[in-house]
């Protein structure tokens, strides 16, 4: 399984207690398929932008106490309402994730890692804001160490997709590092791994690893089943990582995919925790 779209996502798992099954699908429901909007299919960026647009409004109606007015929309935003008025939920969370999609139909290059860090914020920090809120976890220690861990595996996912980012013409790399190892974008269409781009990935990684190690105390925040969902993500992310090192780099044929014997390694390694 690669650290991949939402999959990062505890999506109906049966480590999560039941009664978070359905508000976290719903939940998932919203995020992958405006991510969807934002990435696959052949539209044109303006229909794109139109589309999050809708989902923007139908968010509008939530907080206005609204049912959904896109009979096209309802299956979407009915349950997504009803998680959000039950369990309280910030629509502003769901607001950030709309304007991470919208800005990935119009971005593609990011100057330095600061605003790739600002672009995770809201594209991928959102989801465990909204789980904390789930749990009634939301405490600052805890939406910090959650930040941290998301970021983290929104970066893994980067750097494990650099080959397929780059046939979307979209480059997560920022642009200072590119320039301080000495790797050009010519190099990334050529998927070239020399000492360089060895060097500048080793980087990355170790960037990413360190991130995701700050916020992994935040699984003995989390009560019972759900601790143990965000250990097994968590250690899902370190091996990413890890195959990324292992393979020195060289993303481009050898993309990390994890396999039985990675899942029984995170499972010990998730105990250990």
């Amino acid at each position: 399984m690669p650290v991949d779209h939402y999959e990062n996502f505890p999506v109906a798992s049966l480590l999560l207690p039941r009664d978070l099954r359905r508000p976290i699908e719903a939940i998932y429901r919203f995020a992958r398929s405006a991510d969807d909007v934002a990435d696959e299919g052949d539209a044109t960026p303006a229909e794109r932008l139109a589309a999050l647009a809708a989902y923007a409004a139908e968010l509008d109606r939530i907080e206005r106490g609204q049912p959904p007015d896109d009979p096209a929309l309802t299956p979407i935003f009915g349950p997504l309402r009803t998680t959000v008025v039950e369990r309280q939920l910030p629509v502003g969370l769901l607001r950030d994730l709309l304007n991470a999609f919208a800005q990935d139909v119009t971005k593609t290059r990011y100057a330095s890692f600061a605003e790739l860090l600002d672009y995770c914020r809201r594209s991928a920090n959102p989801v465990g804001r909204l789980l904390l809120h789930l749990c009634a976890r939301a405490t600052p220690e805890n939406l910090k160490r959650s930040d941290a861990v998301c970021s983290a595996l929104q970066l893994a996912n980067f750097w494990q997709d650099v080959a397929i980012d780059w046939r979307k013409d979209r480059v997560y790399l920022p642009q200072e590092d590119l320039a301080r190892f000495g790797v050009d974008e010519e190099q990334i269409a050529a998927g070239r791994c020399d000492d360089a781009w060895r060097a500048l990935i080793d980087f990355e990684v170790e960037r990413a690893r360190t991130l995701l190690r700050s916020g992994a105390p935040l699984v003995h925040a989390l009560p019972g089943r759900m601790g143990w969902e965000i250990r097994l993500t968590v250690q899902g992310g370190l091996r990413i990582l890890e195959r990324i090192k292992k393979a020195r780099g060289d993303v481009f044929r050898r993309r990390p995919r994890l396999g039985a014997a990675d899942w029984l390694r995170m499972s010990l390694r998730a105990a250990m925790m």
